[in-house]
């Protein structure tokens, strides 16, 4: 009986290690999905339109095209990045937000000497048309300086401009991760099992213990009855 009741505990370990190391790998594929999830991307690291990203400003323009039904506005907009290079996006934002840009536009047009702090701007990505297109490429010897401009014309505009701009009015969408909802799931599923085992099988192995128990005083009972008729 002893023997049994060890063996039952041991096995009753191993089980328990096993959904542990179960958790242990569902918990940390669940937390990178989480992470990866709401990860937001640099501009440069942006593969398709779903990816929400983000820009950090360091010049702006007047807007040079408008949608006057939303009152968006379409920008030139400068990065700098470490090395000290600058590159040229357009950016669309809510002409309502015009005086949180204002001091990089006014920089931008040398109505002011006193660099102003980047602004990090976020949204999504918009496939530019080619009425857009058109528009930028107007209006861009207007933004830069006649010994920094670069000829834009249609052949080269994705290789200087790129093929799309940020909209900084698009806020941010939850995305639905299966992989997550699954992972998830299944982490839940193991923890109650895990837990069933640590509280019920211990229960079970004292009530078959005790029927063990029962069934041997009740061998014994008749035992002794057989002999002593």
């Amino acid at each position: 009986m002893k023997k049994k009741r060890e063996n039952n505990i041991v096995l009753k370990l191993f089980i328990c290690l096993i959904y542990l190391g179960i958790i242990s790998v569902l918990f940390i594929c669940s937390y990178r999905l989480f992470q990866e999830k709401k990860n937001i991307l640099s501009w440069e690291e942006v593969e398709s339109v779903e990816d929400y990203t983000y820009l950090d400003i360091y010049k702006m323009s007047e807007k040079f095209a408008y949608q006057e039904d939303t009152n968006i506005g379409i920008h030139f907009a400068i990065q700098k990045e470490e090395n000290g290079q600058w590159h040229t996006y357009l950016i669309a934002i809510n002409e309502n937000q015009y005086d949180k840009f204002k001091a990089l536009i006014d920089y931008a047009y040398e109505r002011t000497t006193k660099e102003p702090d980047p602004i990090r701007v976020y949204g999504y990505p918009v496939n530019t048309k080619k009425e857009l297109k058109d528009l930028a490429i107007k209006h861009l010897p207007d933004f830069l300086p006649v010994e920094n401009e670069i000829v834009i014309t249609e052949e080269n505009y994705d290789t200087y401009l790129g093929n799309s701009y940020l909209d900084t009015t698009q806020e941010k969408k939850e995305k639905f991760s299966i992989l997550l909802c699954v992972s998830l799931m299944l982490l839940f599923t193991v923890v109650v099992l895990f837990l069933l085992t640590i509280l019920d099988r211990g229960k079970k192995i004292e009530e078959v213990e005790k029927e063990q128990v029962k069934e041997t005083k009740r061998y014994r009972q008749r035992k002794r009855k057989k002999a002593t008729q």
